[in-house]
């Protein structure tokens, strides 16, 4: 029964057959641990009781010592390990478990399966499971030493029975007939299954196994790393990837890591600015306005932005723009009007898409930036083809007069203001819709990045987020802006898109920390109601605000002062900073 272990002693076999590799992240030791002595300072101590309890959370002492041990043998400090498990008298694995460790990287089949039953694992389907993948290691490695036989009969009289996997014993059974198959597919050419290394078994199995029989692979880096995401979350200020983080203290951003000072003011515009919008790339701004143009901003390596081109050509004030996925192309929408696409590299119209007497309210891309998407004033969106040609016309109460309209980055989700208090979520596959109903008014609504959140804008002054990912639920409420009269935009941004910032009637913007809602800028400098926010989604500390006063500001970082940097004032620097306030 034992099938490849017969031939000869297991430790002369492993070491002269099987040089297998040792797992990601642990040094040969975490699995079944060398020889080694502790000091003769160290002094044994009695076992401690599963029940002791350490700190103020009331972790279990056991545990906290396993997972250190863990660690240290990860690491390859075997002595040290072994000193800890000594001293404390809490061993890394149980007897049994490390048995059973010994018998898997031996090749003792028999002796696994028959201590993997004492082991403590109480789920009858998890030994069965485990069982099948120790048994399946068995069966390739004697079909490695051509004892096909054997194999066979491992397959027939230990596998089957077992009733796991039914699909993959029939592949098993495909292997007796054609052994060669196992190295390569004759229809593809690519290798194929074949036995793996005795530690990739263990590695697979401990994954398998409740983590109070074997520990989770590198569990106390794991737990570290989980802390220092929860101090990032909770950091109102984190906006930066860069620079070190230390575990020598808690992690803490200063307020400068908002982009709060204005850097540039962009006055190319005769009238108000009404919508502007980062391309996906950053590297370019558009703008729209009142004066019946858009503009295409460059943002230049220095972080400074120029005006690359202006777009003329609409006959009524522009109310929206969308980027083409690979920022290309860009489309600009009238009011009631007509879109347009936009060449973004010569500044040329390339088409008009209209539809009869109807104007057009809204545009976005296709994901794959073959299709245009325009809300009509019939209340309708319909769909064109790159060359004008229409692909579908979705009609019914589909949009309201003033509307946004935006297609998740997947294609299947088609968003849009259907009511004055409703926004419509339209599957395109199945053509089912779900809705997100406000007791307000709609001003304006934002997709996140992930395709995952909606924040919507209210008449009453509140900001509203949603998840829309599977059941429509809300998240959050932001307060503090001012609204009355006019369309105000927000836009996520930031490192992660961890804030929200808003415009806002009194000429301010409003930046949010998104995870606990607080407010924590208020940024001043424009003189007339701030229509629209954008925020470079590839550099967290620029913002781009769009107001009536006829500018647009670009927000960046505080500047260290001269008595900091030891130097005299540095020229304006729009580029991503680290933490420490050092500069990319």
């Amino acid at each position: 029964m034992g099938g490849a272990e017969d031939d000869e002693p297991p430790s002369k076999r492993v070491k002269a057959s099987y040089s297998y590799t040792q797992p990601k992240g642990y040094s040969n030791s975490s699995f079944l641990k060398e020889s080694a002595t502790c000091s003769s300072m160290a002094r044994p101590l009695a076992s401690q009781g599963d029940d002791e309890l350490i700190g103020s959370q009331g972790i279990k002492k056991v545990e906290f010592v396993r997972v250190i041990a863990d660690a240290l043998y990860s690491l390859g400090y075997s002595k040290t390990g072994a000193c800890l498990e000594e001293e404390s008298g809490i061993t890394f694995h149980s007897p049994t478990v490390t048995t059973f460790i010994q018998q898997i990287l031996n090749g003792n089949w028999d002796g696994s399966l028959a201590s993997l039953r004492k082991i403590g694992i109480a789920d009858e389907s998890i030994i069965k499971s485990a069982s099948f993948i120790i048994l399946q290691q068995k069966f390739f490695e004697l079909l490695d030493r051509e004892k096909v036989m054997e194999a066979l009969k491992t397959l027939r009289t230990e596998i089957s029975p077992l009733s796991v996997n039914n699909n993959r014993v029939r592949e098993l059974s495909f292997f007796i007939l054609f052994p060669k198959s196992r190295i390569t597919d004759g229809l593809s050419g690519q290798r194929m299954v074949k036995s793996k290394a005795r530690s990739e078994l263990l590695e697979e199995l401990q994954k398998m196994f409740p983590p109070t029989v074997m520990i989770p692979d590198g569990r106390l880096l794991q737990l570290v790393e989980q802390a220092l995401d929860l101090q990032r979350e909770a950091c109102l200020f984190h906006n930066s990837d860069a620079g070190e983080t230390s575990l020598y203290v808690n992690h803490q951003c200063g307020r400068d890591q908002i982009p709060s000072q204005t850097v540039q003011i962009l006055q190319e515009h005769q009238d108000e600015v009404w919508y502007l919008q980062f391309s996906h790339n950053g590297k370019y701004l558009a703008s729209s306005s009142s004066d019946n143009s858009a503009i295409i901003w460059e943002v230049n390596l220095d972080g400074k932005i120029s005006l690359k081109h202006r777009l003329m050509g609409h006959q009524k004030p522009v109310s929206s723009i969308s980027w083409s996925p690979d920022d290309s192309q860009i489309l600009t929408c009238g009011v009631e009007e007509v879109v347009r696409r936009w060449d973004v590299s010569s500044g040329e119209c390339l088409h008009v898409y209209e539809k009869g007497l109807l104007g057009l309210i809204s545009c976005s891309w296709s994901p794959d930036g073959k299709c245009v998407f325009s809300g009509l004033t019939d209340k309708s969106i319909v769909i064109w083809d790159l060359d004008g040609k229409e692909v579908e016309c979705l009609k019914g109460q589909k949009t309201v007069k003033i509307s946004d309209l935006q297609i998740t980055s997947d294609g299947k989700l088609i968003i849009t203001i259907c009511k004055e208090t409703m926004i419509l979520l339209i599957d395109r596959e199945s053509k089912s819709e779900r809705c997100i109903e406000e007791e307000q008014m709609i001003v304006s609504f934002t997709l996140s990045r992930d395709n995952k959140y909606l924040l919507v804008s209210l008449v009453n002054e509140e900001l509203h987020l949603w998840n829309i990912e599977g059941r429509i639920r809300p998240v959050a409420k932001f307060k503090g802006h001012k609204r009355s009269r006019f369309i105000v935009r927000a836009c996520f941004g930031g490192l992660e898109q961890a804030f929200i910032a808003s415009g806002s009637e009194d000429s301010q913007v409003y930046i949010w920390h998104r995870g606990s809602g607080e407010l924590i800028e208020t940024l001043r400098g424009h003189s007339g109601a701030v229509n629209c926010i954008s925020w470079n989604p590839v550099n967290p500390h620029m913002l781009a605000s769009a107001s009536d006063d006829r500018s647009i500001r670009i927000w960046g970082l505080k500047q260290l002062s001269s008595k900091q940097n030891g130097k005299g004032k540095s020229p304006v620097n729009n580029g991503i900073q680290y933490c420490n306030g050092a500069t990319i």
